[in-house]
């Protein structure tokens, strides 16, 4: 499969930017592709079981169990890039910060979008709820669950290729979001391989904004899970400021 081999090229290092792929694909040829991937056992193994073995709350319920594709606005103008789907989320729901409960990242994040004006509503609880994003696209760094949220370089690089064909298929975006400083390095790895390597490189930072040399702006953020939410480490108004930052730099 094409995406395998790119993606070893990429986690070999040194091997040359992946090839690129075709701007003509659409989103729904990139997603088929994403949902097929077999990459990394170690991931595949971990989602199956999760899928299989599910928690008490959704016993009844099907699970995506799958790798996730990313979710929005085939015109967006600002991509997210967040870290993986979550366990019981994501890999539950087939949809990119959707499903981990009332309070769980993905609330915060809609909510965050919403009062921003790139959610038509605050909440991400199932494929079918009506969310649509608008002028946004929301990708991962990782595809799969990994074991604890943690998955390894290698894994990481393996993906990288998914992300790139999103981007490739998402012409006008102008703003990259990182949604903690996995995704903010998996972006920055991303334009080294296509050539577009940065010195110095840009340090992350919430709130911090970089002009990068290919037009786009890129935007760190901490990542909205439970553990930085209900520790206070990022707040409502701290995730606001991020989107007005956004916004500034697509006027």
């Amino acid at each position: 499969m094409r995406i395998r081999g790119e993606a070893s090229a990429i986690a070999r290092g040194g091997g040359g930017a992946p090839p690129p792929l075709k701007k003509s694909w659409q989103l729904s040829e990139v997603a088929a592709r994403i949902v097929e991937c077999e990459a990394c056992p170690r991931l595949r193994n971990y989602c199956a079981r999760i899928a299989r073995e599910k928690r008490r709350a959704y016993r009844d319920e099907i699970y995506w169990g799958r790798p996730v594709p990313g979710f929005g606005d085939p015109r967006a103008r600002l991509l997210l890039v967040g870290l993986a789907p979550a366990a019981h989320g994501a890999n539950r729901t087939g949809r990119v910060f959707t499903g981990d409960g009332a309070g769980g990242s993905g609330d915060f994040l809609m909510a965050a979008l919403h009062r921003a004006g790139f959610a038509n509503i605050p909440t991400s609880h199932h494929s079918g709820d009506g969310l649509k994003l608008r002028d946004a696209f929301v990708a991962a760094a990782v595809r799969c669950a990994p074991p604890d949220n943690k998955p390894t370089p290698e894994e990481i690089a393996r993906c990288l290729p998914h992300l790139d064909a999103e981007i490739a298929a998402l012409p006008r975006v102008r703003v990259v979001v990182a949604l903690g400083k996995i995704g903010f390095d998996a972006y920055l790895r991303l334009l080294k391989h296509r050539g577009a390597g940065i010195r110095p490189r840009p340090a992350f930072g919430h709130a911090v904004a970089h002009d990068l040399p290919n037009g786009q702006t890129l935007i760190g953020c901490y990542h909205p899970s439970r553990q930085n939410t209900n520790t206070g480490k990022l707040t409502a108004r701290m995730m606001d400021e991020v989107f007005r930052l956004a916004l500034t730099h697509l006027r």
